[in-house]
């Protein structure tokens, strides 16, 4: 297993070890012991699995206090572009905007702690899984269009399939004048 350091505390790529043989190959997903000292031994109470075609944009979501949730997201197949902003109040990386492809190649995980904003573009027919630290609830539910303006993210597409829910969401300054979320 490799950890890569992406620049924003807490938020760590995992490139697992990958076991070939005649029958095809093996990784273990989630170990809790190997995975502790990058996810302080959070216990997940929900697995999510997502199936979108290519140029769905899922995004960005974020649940809030005292639902938010830490997320450990592969692709199982597929390849998606996955897109995490930080939302955490007094982060030094507050608002940055991170990005990384996702992909059943490479088999690629991304842990994301509480308190980021979290979506994701498909880059091909895909199959998308995640672990949530938390319960999902619509009652602390909000997120940032996936155009925002200031956050300036790379989907790698132009025309994204989006839900009407979506559609809906605030700008990243919108989201702040609403005093949700502070700095």
């Amino acid at each position: 297993m490799e950890i890569l350091n992406t620049g924003i505390e807490g938020l760590v790529q995992i490139i697992p070890s990958i076991y070939f043989d005649k029958r095809g190959w093996f990784h273990e997903f989630f170990k809790a012991s190997n995975l502790k000292p990058i996810t302080g031994g959070i216990e997940f109470q929900q697995d999510n699995i997502s199936f979108s075609p290519k140029n769905v944009l899922r995004g960005l979501h974020l649940q809030l206090h005292p639902s938010a949730q830490a997320k450990l997201v592969t692709v199982i197949a597929g390849s998606v572009i996955d897109v995490v902003v930080d939302m955490r109040k007094g982060s030094p990386t507050f608002g940055r905007p991170y990005q990384v492809e996702l992909n059943s190649t490479i088999k690629n995980i991304l842990f994301i702690p509480e308190g980021f904003a979290h979506g994701f573009s498909a880059l091909e027919e895909s199959l998308f899984f995640y672990k949530c630290s938390k319960e999902y609830n619509p009652a602390h539910e909000t997120g940032i269009i996936w155009n925002d303006p200031d956050l300036k993210i790379d989907w790698q597409m132009t025309d994204p399939i989006l839900s009407d829910k979506d559609k809906l969401l605030p700008t990243f300054q919108e989201l702040l004048r609403k005093s949700v979320i502070s700095r």
